[in-house]
């Protein structure tokens, strides 16, 4: 059972990263899984139009943690260990991504996870990341 719901998500991240928080929608959460969008806006593109790498990886770096934070509730301190990527085809130009993302492990200091990410209105995948994170202890 999730401990946030999608407006504590929203509030969180403007709480804590008000630099972003309004890159990223959170469309949908359940256990061990959840949809962000990142509302793509001029700076997020490469030349030719399309979305950059590093915008790309911020959406699936955001997704896991908003997924791991759903499940383990507000935890500003975890953080990303490890993460590997593979750009498969190029996003749609200017388009908004969507990232499908769920929770494999969630243990006691770890959490795995992977995402798929595609353009807004095309099921074909753009890329595809595993993502390990870091849970702080409990004080």
């Amino acid at each position: 059972m999730t401990k946030m719901t999608i407006e504590a998500l929203h509030a969180f991240m403007a709480e804590a990263f008000p630099q972003v928080s309004g890159d990223f929608t959170v469309e949908e959460v359940g256990d061990l899984r959840i949809r962000v969008r990142m509302n793509i806006e001029e700076r997020h593109l490469r030349p030719g139009g399309t979305v950059s790498g590093p915008s790309i990886f911020a959406l699936a770096d955001v997704a896991i943690y908003l997924g791991l934070l759903a499940e383990i509730g507000p935890e500003a301190l975890a953080v990303t260990t490890n993460c590997s990527i593979d750009f498969m085809r190029k996003p749609a130009a200017a388009t908004d991504l969507v990232a499908e993302a769920r929770l494999l492990k969630l243990g006691r200091v770890l959490a795995v996870g992977d995402v798929l990410i595609h353009s807004a209105g095309d099921p074909s995948p753009v890329a595809r990341a595993s993502l390990t994170y870091s849970i702080p202890p409990k004080r």
